[in-house]
């Protein structure tokens, strides 16, 4: 058991899973008889959220990672050799795809069942831009082993210790970032810039496809409601239609009733009219008649 395989296993871990295995792996050592280790593994601290998105990023995007740190020798290399115009395109690099890491690494998060918070995801993107920024930030950042976030202000060289697990001599295998003395000028660095450009515009061509399949989804969408809506309208105005068609009836037949109220209402006083006569008539008769019982002889005569 070397303590280099133990902590990129450990640090290869979510942060609530990391005590567990590192007691486990302890424990491991001191069975084999090697307390050296076992005190070495109780040692490794456990890392926050921000560190864990980004050790889990260079597992996962070693590549993309490696790129970043080079592109920051490019720019050191840029800046001492006083190149203004490729300094700009490199900046523009580095703040491109600084920002399409800290997406990859909230993805990657979110995939793994722990999405994180605005505020982690700013940490992450600090991290990123130390490793940029400076040497030692880059190489601690590659190492998969960062057990805080990083930052740089800009000042002299970033401060890793406390930050990333160190291990002993000889055990600390993380890779280098690249230097001018290492790798050729010139050619070379074009040609990496134009692959970093490559990388970047892939990146846009992919967000911009999700983002142009995003909008057909709500396009379509708006469009069947439009649908349903204009269905509706048709719906309603043929209802608008039928009552009013009912209206007119109606009010045709109201007209209809008004005009028969009226001569019904004509009829009646004439009625009442004759009745009011006849019943003049008829009373007048009654009281002759009357009269004339009062008056009659009692032998029948007429008076």
């Amino acid at each position: 058991m070397r303590l280099s395989d133990v902590a990129d296993e450990l640090y290869g871990l979510p942060p609530d899973e990391f005590i567990a295995a590192r007691d486990a792996r302890r424990k491991e050592a001191r069975a084999q008889g090697d307390r050296e280790l076992a005190e070495e593994i109780g040692g490794l601290r456990k890392p926050t959220t921000a560190a864990w998105v980004v050790n889990t990023l260079v597992r996962r995007q070693p590549d993309e990672l490696r790129q970043l740190v080079d592109l920051g020798a490019d720019l050191r290399e840029a800046q001492r050799d006083l190149e203004g115009d490729q300094l700009k395109e490199l900046t523009r690099q580095r703040r491109a795809v600084v920002l399409a890491l800290t997406r990859q690494a909230r993805s990657l998060a979110k995939e793994l069942g722990r999405p994180v918070s605005d505020s982690v995801a700013g940490q992450v993107q600090d991290t990123l831009r130390a490793a940029v920024a400076d040497e030692d930030a880059g190489r601690a950042t590659l190492s998969g082993r960062l057990t805080s976030p990083l930052s740089y202000s800009g000042v002299g060289t970033a401060d890793v210790q406390g930050s990333v697990a160190t291990l002993p001599q000889g055990e600390d295998d993380a890779p280098a970032p690249a230097t001018r003395g290492d790798r050729a000028p010139g050619e070379d660095r074009r040609q990496r810039a134009a692959e970093r450009q490559l990388a970047g515009a892939r990146e846009e061509l992919a967000d911009a496809e999700t983002a142009a399949a995003d909008a057909q989804a709500d396009a379509e969408r708006e469009r069947e409601q439009l649908a349903g809506l204009s269905t509706r309208q048709e719906q309603l105005r043929a209802r608008i239609g039928e009552l009013e068609a009912e209206l007119r009836q109606a009010e045709q037949e109201a007209g209809e009733v008004t005009a028969d109220l009226w001569g019904g209402q004509r009829r009646r006083d004439a009625a009442e009219r004759r009745e009011q006569r006849a019943n003049t008539v008829r009373d007048r008769a009654r009281a002759r008649v009357q009269r004339l019982e009062q008056t009659a002889t009692p032998g029948g005569a007429a008076p």
